[in-house]
């Protein structure tokens, strides 16, 4: 009876849509690969009405199906945003109808919800992300020093295991995946924000400029300050706008956007100088050793000789409470640097093999940040459980780097 009254529900659905005119219609064209869903954005030349939705209608064969629309203001422009999962195309062509509903009374998909300091995104009461804007500090016993925020712990699985790790007593500067830098020329000094114990400053929460949440994704945008510590009182020398988005799951795997915004706080230029591990960190589940996991690159390397190569993609996985889960990291080919090098810790780290990955695009040159400009990195996570191999990779990888062509009729 359940499971005729869901089929019901879902021809109902189904003909309601269809019987909608369509706004518009999407096609894309060159899609990259249909092995993986990824995330698409438009814009329509036609104001959309605050009381409706819009939805996504492909016909597949006899079917029709819908695909939910996610609206976000972005300055003046209403963008819309959905995921596209794999399917038949046509000489790499899809044709979607746009078609409007009316909004839906029901709880969204995925959730952006503060508690006790942490910003938890979930999805179906499973929890996928969460950011720490209230200030940690470490262990007792331990120097205060190494307190932070604006990090990002517990990252979980599809299948909710953990993969990162914080304040582990070997580094109790590392956090999750957060994004310091290491080397910096700022007014005549150098200084370090990356290692806490060596008191030259910080990076901290100041602020969210905004939480969404919707049927297609939850994000987030904060306000880090890179705080330099001064005789007397400190001083703020780079803001960075960082925003996170976490796109609807699939049973086995996710999508993670990170889009990392800086500018100087003041009238002189920041240089982030070449240093060996700067950026974007991302500190493994103290479960991976060298024993059960591994790490390859898109140029064929492995953790025997990825540090200091080149990359566009990063995958690491391995074994975590008895299943195998990890993490598929992409970088931009607009970032600086790209391909960009790679800090990734070798094979008998302390002995057993910890796991550190980094992207580091100041690890071979520097890095001129002029004031009044902005400087922008742009990376995804593929969160998985399984295994992803190479081919995989790299599906992935064009997915993300070379966007469909889109005609809007």
């Amino acid at each position: 009876m359940k499971s005729a009254l869901l089929s019901l529900l879902s021809i109902f659905a189904v003909t309601s849509v269809s019987a909608q005119k369509p706004v518009a219609t999407l096609q894309f064209e060159n899609i990259p690969d249909q092995r993986h869903s990824f995330p698409v954005q438009f814009s329509l030349s036609k104001p959309v009405s605050p009381d409706v939705q819009l939805v996504l209608v492909e016909s597949r064969g006899k079917d029709k199906v819908s695909i939910p629309v996610q609206s976000t203001q972005k300055g003046s422009q209403l963008n819309h945003i959905a995921i596209i999962s794999p399917g038949e195309s046509t000489k790499g062509k899809r044709t979607f109808q746009v078609v409007q509903q009316p909004h839906s009374k029901s709880v969204a998909n995925m959730h952006a919800d503060k508690k006790d300091g942490d910003l938890v995104i979930s999805s179906g009461g499973k929890n996928l992300l969460q950011y720490r804007y209230e200030t940690m500090y470490p262990p007792a016993g331990v120097d205060s020093v190494f307190k932070r925020s604006a990090f990002i712990h517990p990252l979980w699985s599809p299948h909710g295991q953990v993969l990162t790790r914080i304040q582990p007593p070997d580094h109790y500067h590392h956090y999750g995946i957060w994004n310091p830098w290491t080397h910096i020329l700022f007014d005549g000094d150098t200084v370090d924000l990356w290692n806490l114990n060596r008191k030259h400053g910080t990076v901290r929460f100041a602020g969210f400029k905004a939480i969404e949440q919707g049927p297609v994704f939850s994000s987030y945008s904060a306000l880090h300050e890179h705080v330099v510590f001064k005789k007397g009182g400190e001083e703020v020398i780079m803001n960075e706008i960082q925003t996170i988005t976490v796109y609807t799951p699939e049973e086995n795997a996710y999508i993670v956007d990170i889009d990392i915004e800086m500018r100087c706080a003041t009238n002189k230029p920041v240089t982030l100088l070449e240093y060996r591990y700067a950026g974007l960190g991302w500190r493994t589940t103290e479960q991976w050793d060298n024993q059960n996991s591994t790490v390859l690159t898109s140029e064929g390397n492995s953790r025997k000789n990825a540090d200091g190569s080149r990359a566009r993609w990063c995958l690491v996985q391995g074994e975590v409470d008895g299943v195998n889960a990890g993490v598929l990291m992409m970088s931009s080919p607009a970032n600086y640097n790209h391909p960009e090098p790679l800090r990734i810790w070798p094979e008998n780290q302390y002995k057993r093999g910890d796991m550190f990955a980094n992207f580091n695009p100041t690890k071979d040159r520097d890095w001129v940040l002029e004031p009044g400009k902005p400087y922008k990195l742009t990376y995804r996570l593929l969160v998985f459980n399984g295994h992803f191999d190479e081919e995989m990779s790299e599906a992935a990888w064009n997915n993300f780097a070379a966007s469909p062509a889109l005609t809007i009729k």
